[in-house]
């Protein structure tokens, strides 16, 4: 028996097991502590007799849950901090803790659709956008100290935000933290689990950073994962959930050996359930 709790969606009724989002939210603050520490120069400005030291130049690639709190924590930190995501309902949520947004205007509907998302989630961009953004971001990463990508895609491989010609324009020990490697990552030249400097700049591949911070701190998986029980042969769900709201990303993968697959069109999710597999209930 195997159990996705990544596939719960979005919705209002499973926030309290989104494990996901909890998860994505100490990754992003973990990111900029890793990068700080691997950049090996002043994140804030300073001021000395000596001399002025300028803040650390931040972008981030991908505003989710994680680009947002990697965002508040490097703003925290005192650097100055540029961020790009498809969906421009996030640009408020960029300016709202300090940073700025990198703007890509849409030419067609096309793109307008498609930077709407689906289910909370950014969808695939047709390519002539993702041209346009690449000139923008280019010359953004060309500039930045540290560079923090974030972007996925449910389903499909992570998207290439920064090249390899990008790399090569970045000043030399330059940071990159790659939280997109797992799934084939932003920068084709990051490796999994591993930190490795190629072209002078830094990349961080380290693909479990939620793991790696303190047992209170990881309570989030914890608790999810008891919101939503499997006892024996029963699945206990606290808050009873219709199977339209499972239709993106049903939460179980295997169960009980079979791949279930809700049906979308019923109002009664337990019941559909029930008719898969006899064997689930709810309590």
């Amino acid at each position: 028996t195997a159990f996705a709790m990544e596939k719960l969606p979005r919705t209002s009724r499973a926030q309290a097991m989104d494990v996901l989002s909890s998860q994505a939210n100490i990754a992003g603050y973990k990111a900029v502590l890793v990068a700080a520490n691997l950049y090996k120069r002043f994140m804030p400005m300073l001021m000395t007799a000596a001399g002025t030291v300028k803040a650390a130049r931040v972008v981030v690639l991908g505003v989710g849950v994680a680009g947002l709190q990697a965002i508040a924590t490097a703003k925290r930190m005192g650097a100055v901090i540029e961020a790009s995501d498809v969906r421009p309902a996030v640009k408020e949520q960029v300016e709202s803790l300090g940073a700025k947004f990198i703007n890509v205007p849409f030419e067609t509907d096309e793109e307008r659709e498609a930077a709407q998302g689906t289910g909370g989630y950014a969808r695939a961009m047709p390519a002539s956008w993702m041209d346009r953004q690449k000139i923008e971001v280019a010359r953004r990463v060309a500039q930045a100290d540290i560079v923090i990508t974030t972007a996925l895609i449910p389903g499909r491989a992570a998207p290439v935000l920064v090249t390899e010609e990008m790399v090569k324009a970045m000043k030399p020990g330059s940071v990159i933290v790659d939280m997109a490697v797992e799934a084939g990552g932003n920068c084709p030249l990051s490796e999994q689990g591993k930190t490795v400097v190629k072209h002078g700049v830094t990349l961080c591949g380290e693909d479990n950073l939620p793991a790696s911070t303190w047992q209170k701190i990881n309570g989030g998986l914890g608790d999810g994962i008891r919101r939503m029980e499997v006892n024996g042969n029963k699945l206990v769900v606290p808050n009873p959930m219709k199977a339209s709201e499972f239709h993106s990303a049903a939460p179980l993968n295997y169960f009980l050996s079979e791949i279930l697959y809700p049906a979308d069109d019923h109002n009664d999710f337990l019941t559909d359930l029930a008719k898969a597999n006899g064997n689930l209930y709810n309590s």
